[in-house]
């Protein structure tokens, strides 16, 4: 993928696979293309050269709306919450495509994450941070996504809450759900993924599973503390 805002180019040629049973990871400096690379899939980016492959068919130029109806769900980093509705009406707005799944989808929402069944009926703008995130995560869910792109889920989270939300990640691609993740928190993100891309000035700087780049030392030196 090459393509960025205003004319300017920020994926210089990134190159990014998911099969339906993977967590892939993305990490990299800041400014390398990570976030950029994730819009651009979901169709927020505008993409100058190269294609976007989705469940066979190619999908590039795509409305983020019309690919979500084609099975991809997408998290941004911030303002992923409708904080004045509450946490049941947000996850009812993710059903809107499928309105007959409502029930049961919430139901597998609620088994995930059980504190949002307990609080269903309180305004998403109250919540703590890891709450509200799991709100937005359910709210992707509630579409029956077959991959789900997720940018920075645990961005500005306590450690204990950070490992709560890798773990509901990992029991969402248990039940099938391709992952793609975008983490500044590299080494936990590693720890749960399947494999990993290291994106540098909008390319490719290095793609391995995630065990090798765990124990990659410049790796370690560079993204995840030494």
């Amino acid at each position: 993928m090459v393509g960025g805002y205003g004319g300017m180019d920020i994926l210089n040629g990134v190159d990014l696979a998911v099969e339906a049973n993977e967590i892939v990871v993305i990490i990299g400096a800041n400014g390398a293309g990570k976030s950029t690379a994730m819009k651009a899939i979901f169709g927020l980016v505008q993409l100058r050269a190269g294609s976007v492959r989705f469940d066979g068919q190619d999908v590039t130029g795509r409305l983020p709306n019309a690919l979500v109806g084609l099975g991809m769900g997408y998290v941004p980093q911030e303002r992923n919450v409708f904080r004045n509705l509450t946490v049941l009406e947000n996850l009812e707005m993710g059903a809107f495509l499928k309105p007959m799944t409502l029930a049961r989808m919430l139901e597998q929402v609620f088994t995930l994450f059980p504190v949002l069944k307990e609080k269903a009926r309180q305004p998403a703008g109250e919540l703590s941070g890891g709450q509200r995130q799991m709100v937005a995560v359910g709210r992707a869910l509630m579409a029956e996504p077959k991959l789900l792109m997720l940018d920075e889920p645990t961005a500005g989270l306590s450690p204990l809450v950070m490992e709560q939300i890798f773990e509901r990640i990992v029991a969402v691609n248990q039940a099938g759900i391709g992952i793609l993740l975008v983490e500044q928190n590299a080494r936990q993100a590693l720890s749960i993924a399947h494999r990993g891309y290291v994106l540098a000035t909008g390319r490719n700087r290095l793609t391995d599973t995630a065990a090798a780049l765990l124990d990659n030392p410049e790796i370690g030196q560079s993204f995840l503390g030494g």
